[in-house]
């Protein structure tokens, strides 16, 4: 070959190393956004095949490769001027996609031991392919020789997505025994720590508001270590458990999701619950559950472990919650039942519940009263009723952990807005209601009604809400229609998504000139930047990952 064809060539290869190594890092991040679950990887690649997994420029590729090996034999002697063709032809083919350049993502991939040992996985599969590729290209003399070379790096470039799921794949069994030997020094860690009371947390909504107000309420009086934000999986307990407690802790507090039948035992096994909190059975998470009675059921198993002396604390105004905790609790021996309590909204109901509830557009004022006639006023700045319940909640497990109900709700009053979990903050004169963080109906419904409350003009920005199975359409679209009762202007992001959004709006009289479909959170923002002015007030309501976000072409 010439030098020219031989730097064309050099060139082409390059940018397709570049091209292949990008879009596996894409897919690299979406394997970490989707939990390193291989059903919800698939889920994320979902939609049209010339979409993410096969690109217009793959086809290109393929017509260019095809007419090369096919052409080469009617071009004898020209093998450099082919190669020089072919290696520009390459290069503009896949220099004309966009779909893998690093657009502004809401939250980046993070670099973790496990994502490079996954680089690493995948860097040596992609490797082998293209030394395939180089042995087969180097036994072929001429164009077909430079045809086979540029094959090999067509095939990587295509595999991009089957590369990573058969990577994950390979080392899962390694990370099972890295995560098995995580647990087990957290369970080992609690065994030596009898004196160690822990308080476990689960419930479709509310779970991280309820665990740090339990812990600001605990902390009173007691050293207390809670998990950081949404810290709710067997790894991230663990973690939390093996690197921050130490002796002087008293209190646990700990938050337990769940995606799965089984998550919940799981965790119960690595930290045995002393103080156990349900707070809501809902439709979250229904597309993983199946059903609103499989999500009750894997609820109610962090009652399983609690024995005599242990408390329950149960939210008294879902029925699901009270009727089956007092199932379980009616179910044992005398000499292995655990203590219930309930608090409710509703005056006289359970062992604690509110009273002379008052919603302002800066908190919530009432009184808690007790069973046995104790009284105390609350005032929060939390933000919608269901913090009430919340607060009563936390205010539970610090009665059930030996404080009175005044010292209960001392702390109680200290409490600060969890971010992104309908908290309020001013930006550029605008009164911004942050509800940015995982949405379900219940929370989505007390953000509007906050919303409602509020003075100037009135935005809400949503991609509605997901992970809700067969009841997502319905219930996104009667959010349409509570949005239509409480905001001015409704900028949808997702057109394709938000489609029951905008069905509800217009069910609710909503003037269709202003509901706004958007494609991004930054087109959003944009919107908002030149259309609202001081004194306005804009609602977040939920924020999805990145692989959930809709291309505009």
């Amino acid at each position: 070959m010439t030098p020219l064809t031989i730097i064309a060539c050099l060139i082409a290869s390059l940018f397709a190393s570049w091209r292949a190594g990008r879009r596996t890092r894409f897919f690299l991040h979406r394997l970490q956004l989707s939990g390193y679950k291989p059903a919800a990887f698939r889920a994320s690649l979902s939609g049209p095949l010339l979409d993410l997994r096969v690109r217009p420029s793959h086809i290109a590729g393929a017509v260019i490769l095809t007419a090369g090996w096919f052409v080469a034999p009617w071009t004898p002697g020209s093998e450099q001027l082919f190669g020089t063709v072919l290696a520009t032809a390459w290069t503009v083919a896949f220099i004309s996609s966009r779909r893998y350049r690093r657009d502004r993502t809401k939250k980046p991939v993070v670099w973790t031991p496990r994502m490079r040992r996954l680089g690493g996985v995948c860097i040596a599969i992609d490797l082998a392919l293209l030394v395939i590729g180089g042995m087969l290209g180097w036994s072929w003399a001429g164009a077909h020789g430079v045809v086979v070379w540029f094959a090999g790096f067509w095939l990587v470039d295509l595999l991009a997505p089957s590369v990573v799921a058969i990577s994950a794949a390979l080392i899962s069994p390694y990370e099972r025994r890295v995560h098995e030997g995580f647990k087990t020094q957290a369970r080992a860690r609690l065994l030596e720590r009898p004196d160690l009371c822990t308080v476990a947390i689960t419930g479709s909504y509310g779970k991280t508001s309820v665990k740090f107000a339990v812990r600001e309420i605990l902390a009173q009086r007691f050293p207390v270590l809670a998990t950081p934000g949404s810290f709710n999986t067997p790894m991230g307990v663990s973690k939390v458990i093996n690197n921050e407690l130490n002796d002087d802790h008293r209190f646990l507090v700990l938050e337990m999701g769940i995606r799965h039948p089984g998550d919940i035992a799981e965790l119960t096994e690595i930290a045995t619950p002393d103080i156990a909190v349900i707070t809501s059975i809902g439709v979250a998470h229904l597309e993983s559950m199946g059903s609103i009675e499989a999500i009750a059921r894997e609820k109610l198993t962090i009652l399983d472990p609690l024995k005599k002396g242990d408390t329950a604390v149960v939210n008294g105004d879902d029925e699901r919650v009270l009727q089956g905790a007092t199932s379980i609790r009616d179910s044992r021996s005398n000499d292995d039942q655990f203590s219930l309590l309930t608090v409710s909204t509703t005056p006289g109901k359970g062992h604690c519940w509110a009273e002379n509830i008052r919603y302002e557009v800066d908190g919530a004022r009432f009184d808690v009263v007790s069973n046995d006639g104790d009284r105390a006023a609350v005032s929060t700045r939390l933000l919608g009723r269901h913090n009430v319940l919340n607060i009563l909640l936390a205010i539970g497990v610090g009665m059930a952990a030996g404080l009175r109900l005044r010292q209960a709700v001392r702390g109680a009053d200290r409490i600060e807005p969890v971010p992104h979990r309908l908290s309020i903050r001013q930006e550029r004169g605008l009164t911004i209601l942050d509800d940015a963080f995982n949405s379900n109906p219940v929370g989505a419904a007390n953000a509007v009604e906050v919303l409602s409350q509020m003075a100037g003009r009135r935005v809400i920005v949503t991609p509605g809400m997901i992970e809700l199975g067969e009841q997502e359409t319905v219930l996104n679209r009667a959010f349409g229609r509570q949005i239509a009762a409480s905001a001015d202007d409704a900028i949808l992001v997702g057109p394709q998504r938000t489609r029951p959004i905008r069905e509800g709006l217009v069910d609710g009289s909503f003037p269709e000139e202003r509901i706004h479909s958007v494609y991004s959170l930054f087109e959003a923002h944009a919107w908002i930047e030149q259309h609202c002015r001081p004194g306005d007030t804009v609602l977040y309501e939920n924020d999805l990952p990145d692989q959930f976000t809709e291309k505009s072409s």
